[in-house]
């Protein structure tokens, strides 16, 4: 055992290496546990196949180091288990272990991700969902444990490894492709050869006992998990915990994988008393996610928040800006930011907002000071008495989400501005009009030009600013509801090249006609029950089915400024030219922009009566 001091003075030993086998075990005994402080795994099924090829092949894979917690103060902290059985949807966090009693423990201060990896393809499992398949559909998350290929040694050049190790199905490892050069031996069978004859009856079990190079892998195998001492690691023995998160930071912070928000969440888990600030923070993070159609929220989003909502006067992801007071405050007021963060996702929501819509999460922490700011509750997404404060809101966040560049660089300046601009004039209602002063004082100008207007009629299908500039055309959709982005004229039919020949237009057309299939002046907002029922129709045969009288249809045709549609495909691009004059010019009353060089001042006039034309996306709730 060799000594030396820790980076900040407490005194650390190089230990006896083991093997991978005694560390498992110690594992599922928990004497080895994970630190309150760690993340969550985050290595994928090829970072895990690779650790293995490298183990396979001799390479070193890197010290260890782990804290030694006495017995005395074991009770002190919080542990969790390591990950076992993988599941992307359904088993993504580590669990808590609970009481240890009365007994000393050691915890993973550096290492996590490599012992996570290991204990996943020896002892468990790792599912992820497929590509191209549903959330909610039940083939799409595949059980998949580690298996390795007896028949194949050797260096695969595109792949840079030795051993073939891949995560497999039961049945996907029962076949070999036909080709006979593949047999999968599942990895965590070795946990049970432990002699010379265990393998020996392994090899024959497989059929594999006369093969050469079976047998070598196997064996090597074998070497790996139960003889060579893999794990180095040094043993850290100080008791202070402040000593100890310095030295995991230290350690850390060098890393590509281990984010800001990852550290700063070790802080918190560390220092909070009466709460678990993982489990607090990722319940909420899951919780806004699963909030509507759904977002994409992170830990960073939800830290960055507490910061502005606590009122700290630097908001940087710094660690300083994270230290015990300002940990004790945010513990404190945790209910209150949780609370705020509630209102303004549901209000998004509301809004027709979700990971597919929305530009920019940040959006997200302004609103929440505000609600914050006012002390609102969940009655204000409904109450008739903040109708025209909710209107309010939603036209700041489409046209601020509609502009370019405004949630980009220098977003913590932002913030900062557009915090101090609510606390000052916020009281009684949102202040448009001293936001976007802030915010142009910042560069941020919410004013657009003539060539901006041009710019987002120009948008794609796809586009997440799209949304909100339909939403602000057409506030007639209930955006409360599940909607898709349609196409008026069917993308299937402006694509087809053999249609468009079949419907008679001219050669030269069709390049400008597939162009023009996925632009704004062809998309509409549509309730997804309708969207689904509309199918391939041409519009006009939709509308005919959608609607019941003359009237209704023409009412439709002028609200979403659709007039003069045509019958068939051939007169698209005349509807297309005027579809999109007509959108220009509302989209320019609503901004408030003009031809010339001058630009309407402040919120103009026709904006103001967008949400008493339609529906309310306040008035219910989800």
């Amino acid at each position: 055992m060799v000594e030396k001091l820790s980076p900040l003075g407490g005194r650390m030993s190089f230990q006896t290496p083991i093997t991978i086998t005694s560390a498992l075990e110690k594992i599922h005994r928990r004497d080895y546990v994970l630190p309150a402080i760690q993340r969550e795994f985050v290595w994928s099924r090829d970072k895990i196949t690779r650790l293995f090829d490298s183990l396979m092949r001799g390479y070193p894979i890197g010290s260890f180091l782990m804290w030694q917690v006495d017995e005395d103060n074991a009770g002190r902290f919080t542990f969790y288990d390591f990950m076992r059985d993988y599941h992307e949807r359904d088993n993504a966090h580590c669990a808590p272990t609970g009481p240890l009693g009365n007994r000393a423990v050691t915890a993973i201060l550096d290492g996590q991700q490599r012992l996570t990896a290991l204990n996943i393809g020896l002892c468990g499992s790792f599912t992820a969902k497929l590509p191209r398949m549903w959330a909610n559909n039940p083939l799409a998350y595949p059980k998949k444990q580690l298996y390795l290929n007896l028949l194949h040694r050797g260096q695969d050049d595109d792949l840079g490894v030795e051993y073939d190790f891949r995560f497999l199905g039961p049945e996907e490892a029962k076949t070999d492709g036909g080709s006979g050069d593949a047999h999968w031996y599942r990895v965590q069978d070795i946990r049970d050869v432990r002699t010379a004859g265990d393998l020996i009856r392994a090899l024959r079990h497989h059929g594999v006992a006369d093969n050469d190079t079976a047998g070598d892998v196997l064996t090597r195998l074998h070497e790996v998990v139960h003889v060579i001492p893999t794990v180095n690691f040094f043993l850290e023995e100080a008791q202070e915990l402040d000593k100890v998160l310095n030295i995991f930071i230290r350690v850390n912070s060098g890393g590509t994988v281990l984010s800001y928000s990852d550290l700063l969440l070790s802080v918190a888990t560390a220092q909070w008393v009466e709460r678990d600030a993982r489990e607090s923070i990722h319940r909420l993070v899951d919780e806004l996610n699963g909030v509507g159609q759904g977002f994409a929220f992170s830990k960073d989003l939800i830290l960055k928040t507490g910061l502005v909502l606590l009122g700290k006067g630097d908001i940087r992801f710094k660690v300083d800006n994270f230290d015990r007071a300002t940990m004790a405050d945010l513990e404190k007021h945790w209910a209150d930011i949780e609370r705020s963060l509630r209102l303004a996702v549901a209000l998004l929501a509301n809004f027709g907002f979700s990971r597919v819509t929305l530009t920019a999460n940040s959006v997200v922490i302004p609103l929440a000071y505000y609600l914050h700011r006012r002390g609102l509750e969940d009655g204000y997404r409904t109450s008739d008495a903040f109708r025209d404060d909710r209107a309010a809101i939603r036209r700041w966040l489409q046209r601020s989400l509609m502009k370019s560049g405004v949630w980009g660089s220098g977003l913590d300046r932002l913030l900062t501005g557009l915090r101090a601009t609510l606390e000052k004039e916020g009281g009684q209602g949102w202040p448009t009009e001293a936001v976007e002063r802030e915010m142009a004082r910042q560069g941020k100008s919410l004013r657009f030009e003539p060539t901006e207007i041009e710019d987002l009629l120009d948008l794609k299908y796809g586009s997440k600013r799209i949304f909100p500039m339909l939403a602000m055309l057409y506030p007639g959709v209930d955006t409360r509801d599940h909607f898709h982005e349609d196409h008026i004229f069917p993308r299937s039919v402006l694509r087809s090249r053999v249609k468009l020949r079949k419907a008679g237009l001219p050669e030269d057309k069709l390049p400008l006609l597939e162009d023009c299939a996925d632009r704004a002046a062809n998309l509409q907002l549509l309730r997804g029950p309708e969207n689904i029922s509309k199918q391939a129709d041409l519009p006009t045969v939709w509308l005919h089915k959608h609607f019941r009288s003359p009237a209704e249809r023409e009412s439709w045709l002028r609200e979403y400024d659709a007039t003069d549609l045509p019958e068939d495909v051939t007169g698209f691009l005349e509807f297309y030219e005027a579809r999109r004059t007509r959108m220009r010019h509302r989209l320019m009353s609503l901004l408030g922009v003009t031809t010339g060089s001058e630009q309407v001042a402040g919120t103009p006039d026709a904006s103001q009566t967008v949400s008493d034309d339609g529906p309310d996306p306040g008035n219910e709730g989800l």
